[in-house]
Parts: structure tokens; C-alpha cells; sequence
């Protein structure tokens, strides 16, 4: 996906006590900030426009819904298998993997 055709973006944070929640949000050129910055720190970038335009209608702070729970569960054990990582029980996390729309 070309970077110019991102209009939304969303990073969540983790920390393995509570249910993510979302750090960051915005569209335009916020989103493109959002993404500079999660590529700058090497966090990876997911992309699902379904699941962004609903991360979007949260809240800064605001935690995921529980219907989310095993969608976002897979996307952190795919980001973690991708850095060739294990999590351990309880093990902190600082952010999930920055999603966005095109």
C-alpha cells in the first residue's frame, strides 16, 4: 500500500495487565505522523482497514472491546513470532503493532 493513500491510523499500546487500549488515532496527515513514528521505532504495521475504521470510533485510552480480544490476540502472537519472540505470562508489552486504512 502507498503511503499517500492512508487516511486512518491506530496504534495500541499493551502492557500484558490490561486489555489494549488505544495510544493514537487520527486520519490524514495525523495518520501518516502516526505511521512516521511507528516505522522510525520499528514497531510493524498492520493492515486492516476493517478492523481500523472500528479502532477508530474508541477513544484515546479507550480499552478494545472484548469482541476484539482474540483478533488483536493474534495479531500480537504474529508480530511477536515475527521477531522470533515467545511471550511469557504476564510479560509487559509497549505497543501493538500500528494499524491503518487506506
Amino acid at each position: 500500500m502507498k503511503q499517500s493513500q492512508t487516511s486512518q491510523a491506530v496504534a495500541l499500546t499493551y502492557d500484558g495487565k490490561q486489555a489494549p487500549f488505544v495510544s493514537a488515532s487520527g486520519s490524514e496527515e495525523l495518520a501518516q505522523e502516526i505511521l512516521r513514528i511507528a516505522r522510525e521505532h520499528e514497531v510493524p504495521i498492520y493492515e486492516n482497514p476493517q478492523l481500523v475504521e472500528i479502532l477508530a470510533r474508541l477513544e484515546i485510552g479507550e480499552e478494545i472491546p472484548e469482541l476484539l480480544y482474540r483478533t488483536i490476540a493474534e495479531i500480537i502472537a504474529f508480530v511477536y513470532m515475527l521477531k522470533g519472540k515467545t511471550p511469557e505470562p504476564g510479560e509487559q508489552r509497549d505497543s501493538l503493532p500500528r494499524l491503518e486504512s487506506p
